[in-house]
């Protein structure tokens, strides 16, 4: 006797599949939008419908923008973001090795005060984090962003690590600590390794967050010269406000490196949800 599918299960799945082309139209529109308008001319922005095709490709507005100084926005923005993101994955990697692996006492009670860190609305430091850069000499330089970027991506890079190290099999550690293996060997040769996946969802998370940050960034630096790609949208916008398509130009060439970390990135970023989805 063969088991029949359920005939809830056709409908079902073609709403999900009409739900995720829904969800497609939404998150990749304004993207074409913005990219069809860069590549207008002033006429055509003016002259043709919004959603007309470009009659020519005009790369002026490209061309203006990379002449500025877009290529020193980019250098701070992935000089700040690197850095914070390879801060953020060694401290927090090693933190949940501690919370996930190692008996101490209050070892709860210290997890659940970094986990509480997540209530903390992030813009009520602003004032404290000015004052403090500024008494230590890093204020108007990319270490004035590093430290509250790395401060603020600690509790859930933390909360997330935590998740994935308890997941791993007794089994991989006793075998280890058999062959002689310390916590530092642990950590190094076993969990970080296994915990790939989830390295990758934490760095484009919280990478993401920080290449748009943009009132920390407005706050902590003064200099144009320090600054990074939030506030050229912002500057641009100031110097070519009623040139449209070059305020696109800037907002696509500000977004293609998140696209392509993605592309290069979605593999592990799939497996760390999976993974972290399920027990055992």
């Amino acid at each position: 006797m063969t088991a029949t599918r359920p005939r809830s299960s056709r409908p079902s799945r073609t709403l999900v599949v009409l739900a995720a082309v829904v969800w497609l139209l939404i998150t990749t529109l304004p993207f074409v939008f913005m990219v069809l308008t860069s590549v207008k001319s002033q006429s055509d922005i003016y002259s043709t419908p919004v959603w007309a095709l470009p009659r020519t490709l005009d790369l002026s507005s490209y061309l203006a923008v990379l002449h500025g100084p877009f290529f020193g926005y980019l250098k701070n923005s992935i000089f700040v973001a690197v850095v914070s993101i390879v801060l953020t994955l060694l401290l927090s990697s090693m933190a949940a090795f501690a919370f996930a692996r190692l008996r101490f006492r209050l070892n709860g009670l210290l997890f659940s005060l970094v986990v509480a860190g997540l209530i903390v609305p992030v813009h009520v430091t602003l004032i404290p984090i000015y004052l403090m850069s500024r008494a230590i000499g890093v204020y108007d330089t990319p270490f004035a962003l590093i430290g509250p970027y790395v401060a603020f991506a600690l509790p859930i890079s933390i909360f997330i690590l935590t998740e994935f190290m308890r997941q791993i099999p007794r089994e991989l550690e006793e075998a280890a600590h058999i062959d002689g293996a310390g916590p530092a060997t642990l950590y190094g040769r076993i969990f970080v390794p296994l915990c790939a996946p989830g390295l990758a969802t934490v760095a484009i998370y919280n990478g993401i967050g920080m290449w748009n940050e943009f009132i920390f960034a407005y706050v902590l630096t003064s200099n144009p010269q320090n600054r990074t790609l939030p506030l050229a949208i912002w500057d641009f916008q100031g110097q070519y406000s009623s040139n449209v398509p070059a305020i696109l130009a800037v907002v696509t060439l500000t977004t293609l490196p998140l696209i392509v970390a993605y592309i290069f990135g979605q593999e592990r970023i799939i497996q760390g949800m999976m993974a972290g989805s399920v027990k055992g």
